[in-house]
């Protein structure tokens, strides 16, 4: 009986288990899962088990009320998904399976994969042993060996109790936050210990933006015939603020001999950057890419799942282990038929470096370490543009990190004359190392922007005499602060501490604003809620967005508090923490966030630069554009939600009368090709004969009925969603208030005011449909 039993395998999502199925010797096709002689592998959907809403805990809570609020039910219960329930009924089943003699969770290795998987034994009732797979690839290498050294379940325990524990703090203080906001502000708001302060961080550049002044400066550079100088004060600031001190400088200087008074030659070193975590590649990828965050992850994610040719995507390390050195050859050899598979097949064969300091340090890897390129070999011919891209970041970033420091020699040179000083700068390059990497791959060039005049400072000494030929100048304008990118905003989250004034606070930021996991759906949530527009790589905050972080409790707005749950969450991973107390003061939190909210006396009141008044509570309406480029108007107002959406129609109209224009009709020319015997021509020619042919009066392409129209287009107002308040008969609109029946507000969606029609007829299809809608939810 014992030969035949089998180990249940719980991936995280169906493309994961058909590669471990594959591996483990899993074919046969089962509904939820694959089955073979050894493993039976199943999948969660991402998750399948998610915290209840608060109807679940009380009837009163289905009603949005300041007077249900704080709402801290304890404990927290989870239910199944909905949408998932098939699947998760699917693993309960196997779970029950008298063939089952244990689990292998194979879930993400990190945090939250954790929590997916626990939440699932925890709703189906599975009490059997428990072991954990911890892979950092995808490769069948990489999965064989982490079957072979499987690690018992109660060995991440305490990260389960830090993933629920934050799932729990993000309920207790995101549902009643959200809550109180909309309800006390008669608007549909959202607030979070994430969302806010990035928001914020977001919302407080427009505020220096707008409050910018700016001021003009100028630089002047000397030329002295073989090289040129820039000017410089007593405190070496180039800066030229005066237009006087300019022509005075300017108007003095030409003709005018000076002397070297300095020459310094130094020797020059810089080591390779680091190697790539997430928020490192999804910085590079947007500034040498034009990727957002989110698509980084999506196709990190396909490199890692799909081709496995990337490491675990969702890292916050940039170093590697030592175990991993041994593997690196193979890695590097995996890159041969590539655009680095020279480069990278002498790595293997010649050694490379191994940097102990910045690549290779255990102490700072914690669940995976940096994304490197696998052992799988690489097949760029299979990739989607964008897919190959981003792979050639992160194996130009690979040899990178195993070549040596770029090298150079730097010559400053100090110039006097009279009582005015000038410095000229030249690096030149003596080893190459690890940038004739990118340089290889047309990334990078190290000569770019070396001004030709300053070559000619290599053979000056200290004491040679130089004339000035010609003094240039620039003017520049001081520029505003710059908004926000993917890149600059997920390094702004990323070390949030340096917006904290506290320097007690700085040491709990360290981990920053959110995880690399979650960074990049948090910046796309913001995008959807229509708190910023993304204007090319820039995020402009919406009047909306600017409102939410005015009016959220001032805890909310900065990163402070972010940085003190994640100190606390990571201290319960390690078993320092009571995940207990933590809650504990996460619930008594949320309760004074909630009071805050209720104490104050503002209102929800943005100033939108494109706005319309909504007809029916006067409200301001936001501008939106859906995904097709249909504008819409959206009521902010809960209370009223009337939104509105601009169609464009092509109508059919009768032509105007044209005049006969009094001119001869045009003869056109046509070529008539007559072939004739070779006798005919003495040099065996073809005689071609012209004839001319009237051409047409007119012509139309359409059927005869269409003829005589033409077309135009006409812009009209269709509902998306009727106002609340049109079932209210308090507030309908007074008959004097009513818009004419032609009014294209009156218009509900898929009708037409030519039909005919009265704006009672209009009340009562909206009644008929709000009845129809309510049967259908019974049903």
């Amino acid at each position: 009986m014992l030969e035949n039993m089998k180990k249940l395998v719980l991936a995280e999502k169906p493309s994961v288990a058909r590669e471990i199925a594959r591996v483990m010797g899993c074919p046969l096709r089962g509904k939820g899962y694959l089955e073979g002689p050894d493993y039976v592998v199943t999948w969660a959907l991402g998750h399948l088990v998610e915290l209840a809403p608060p109807a679940d805990y009380d009837e009163a809570w289905k009603r949005w009320s300041m007077g249900s609020l704080p709402m801290l039910p304890d404990p927290l219960k989870q239910v199944v998904i909905e949408e998932s329930k098939e699947q998760f009924q699917v693993v309960k089943g196997l779970f029950s399976r008298d063939d089952i003699s244990g689990l292998v969770i194979a879930t993400d290795a990190g945090r939250e994969g954790e929590l997916v998987a626990r939440w699932i034994m925890k709703m189906a009732g599975y009490k059997g042993e428990a072991e954990r797979l911890w892979i950092s690839s995808q490769t069948d290498q990489a999965i064989r060996e982490g079957f072979a050294t499987l690690k018992p379940a109660s060995l991440y325990e305490n990260l389960y109790h830090a993933a629920e524990s934050r799932a729990a703090a993000d309920w207790y203080v995101g549902m009643n936050v959200t809550r109180a906001l909309t309800c006390h502000y008669d608007a549909k708001l959202s607030a979070g210990r994430v969302q806010t302060p990035t928001l914020a961080l977001m919302t407080q550049r427009e505020d220096e933006r707008d409050a910018f002044t700016g001021t003009f400066y100028y630089t002047l550079k000397a030329d002295f015939l073989t090289f040129g100088a820039t000017w410089q004060d007593a405190d070496g600031n180039s800066h030229i603020t005066s237009e006087e001190k300019l022509k005075q400088l300017t108007d003095s200087l030409v003709g005018r001999e000076g002397k070297v008074v300095s020459v310094e030659k130094v020797h020059m070193s810089e080591k390779p950057p680091l190697a790539y975590d997430l928020t490192a590649l999804q910085q590079d990828a947007n500034i040498y890419l034009g990727f957002s965050a989110k698509q980084t992850l999506d196709t990190l994610q396909k490199l890692y799942e799909v081709y496995k040719i990337a490491t675990y995507p969702r890292t916050d390390s940039r170093y590697i282990t030592h175990d991993v050195v041994a593997t690196l050859p193979d890695r590097l050899r995996a890159l041969g038929d590539t655009p680095f598979g020279p480069r990278a097949a002498s790595y293997a064969a010649g050694g490379f470096r191994v940097d102990e300091e910045r690549f290779v340090k255990d102490m700072g890897v914690t669940d995976h370490h940096a994304i490197i390129p696998t052992e799988q070999h690489v097949d760029l011919s299979a990739l989607k543009p964008d897919e190959k891209a981003l792979w050639q970041l992160i194996a130009i970033r690979f040899l990178e990190v195993l070549s040596p420091d770029y090298e150079y020699d730097t010559t400053t040179v100090r110039i006097q004359v009279g009582d005015e000083f000038f410095q000229s700068r030249l690096s030149a390059p003596t080893r190459q190392g690890w940038k004739e990497i990118a340089k290889s791959a047309g990334r990078q060039d190290p000569f770019a922007g070396l001004d030709d005049l300053e070559v000619g400072i290599s053979s000056l000494k200290e004491g040679d005499t130089v004339k000035v030929t010609k003094v240039r100048s620039r003017r520049y304008a001081t520029p505003a602060p710059e908004r926000y990118t993917d890149a600059t905003l997920l390094s702004a989250m990323e070390h949030a501490g340096r917006f904290v004034d506290d320097a007690e606070l700085k040491k709990h930021l360290g981990g920053g604003l959110g995880t690399p996991a979650t960074r990049a759906d948090m910046i796309e949530k913001l995008v959807q809620y229509h708190y910023v527009d993304r204007v090319g790589k820039e995020f402009v905050p919406t009047p909306k967005g600017r409102e939410v972080v005015r009016l959220a409790p001032l805890q909310l707005r900065s990163p402070e508090l972010t940085g003190v749950w994640e100190e606390r969450l990571s201290a319960i991973a390690e078993g320092k923490e009571d995940p207990a107390k933590f809650v504990r003061d996460i619930k008594q939190n949320a309760r004074e966030l909630v009071d805050q909210i209720a104490k104050t006396r503002d209102a929800f009141s943005p100033r939108f630069s494109d706005s319309k008044e909504c007809p029916y509570c006067h409200g301001p309406m936001m501008k939106v554009v859906d995904e097709i480029g249909r504008t819409h108007y959206v009521c902010q107002r809960l209370s009223c939600s009337y939104e509105e959406m601009i169609v464009r129609h092509r109508i059919k109209v009768p032509k105007a009368p044209e005049a006969t224009p009094a001119v001869p009709v045009k003869k056109v020319v046509v070529v008539k090709k007559v072939p004739v015997s070779a006798s005919a021509s003495p040099n065996g020619l073809r005689r071609v004969v012209l004839k001319k042919k009237p051409a047409l009066a007119s012509y139309s392409a359409g059927s005869d009925e269409e003829v005589g129209f033409t077309y135009q287009y006409k812009d009209e107002v269709e509902v998306v969603r009727p106002s609340k308040k049109s079932f209210r008969r308090d507030d309908r609109p007074r008959q004097s208030d009513r818009a004419p029946l032609s009014d294209p507000h009156m218009v509900s969606s898929g009708s037409s005011i030519g039909g005919g029609g009265t704006f009672a007829d209009l009340i009562k299809a909206s009644q008929e449909r709000y009845r129809n809608d309510k049967n259908k939810k019974r049903k």
